[in-house]
């Protein structure tokens, strides 16, 4: 191949480079970028939850509603328990990724399972599933409509509220499947912590 047919197949290609990534590396990305700003700006910039004008959460991350030592607060319900860094650390998400037999697992579930049976004052039998294990992402901020639902004379009490006022405020914030199908009916923790701070006595 001589140099000259070389150097023209050499620019063809960096053309090529150079029109690729205009099309695709920038204007692609700000197709995207604004239809995204445009039709779905919440989801587009992270599900962000204010109140009074100020972030507190995100809908699409959990969050824990603890003191400092890790105890649960009364008044407020609570997420399910989070194996992400210290709980619910959006920068390390991960599951604990034990096997149903391992020990530590086990242990945890034990342990969990007498404080919250301590906690709501109840059998612990009674406690569902998702309130003794961490999800997969340790970031989930969703709990089932039971784990929710027994927690409710607690949260009344502490907030000296009707409990048939407190469960109703639940069963309101209970959010089908996705499409009516996939999934579990779910219950969003830090929306449904906003609307309890609002309820009236």
């Amino acid at each position: 191949m001589s140099p000259r047919t070389a150097a023209r197949q050499y620019w063809v290609a960096i053309r090529a480079m150079l029109i690729f990534t205009a099309v695709l590396g920038i204007g692609y990305t700000a197709v995207v970028t604004g239809v995204g700003q445009l039709a779905l700006n919440a989801n587009a910039n992270g599900s962000l939850t204010r109140v009074d004008g100020e972030t507190i959460g995100s809908r699409l991350i959990g969050q824990s509603f603890t003191d400092e030592d890790g105890a649960a607060l009364p008044e407020w319900f609570q997420s399910r328990p989070s194996a992400a860094g210290d709980g619910y650390d959006a920068s390390a998400s991960s599951g604990s990724n034990y096997g149903p037999e391992n020990e530590d697992l086990i242990a945890a579930i034990t342990d969990r399972k007498a404080a919250i049976a301590e906690l709501e004052g109840i059998d612990p039998a009674e406690i569902p599933a998702d309130a003794l294990t961490a999800s997969a992402s340790g970031l989930d901020p969703h709990i089932s409509p039971e784990y929710a639902r027994l927690q409710v004379e607690r949260v009344a009490e502490a907030r000296d509220l009707p409990a048939a006022a407190v469960r109703e405020l639940v069963e309101s914030k209970i959010q089908a499947p996705d499409a009516g199908y996939l999934g579990q009916p779910t219950v969003n923790v830090l929306e449904l912590n906003i609307a309890l701070a609002e309820l009236k006595g």
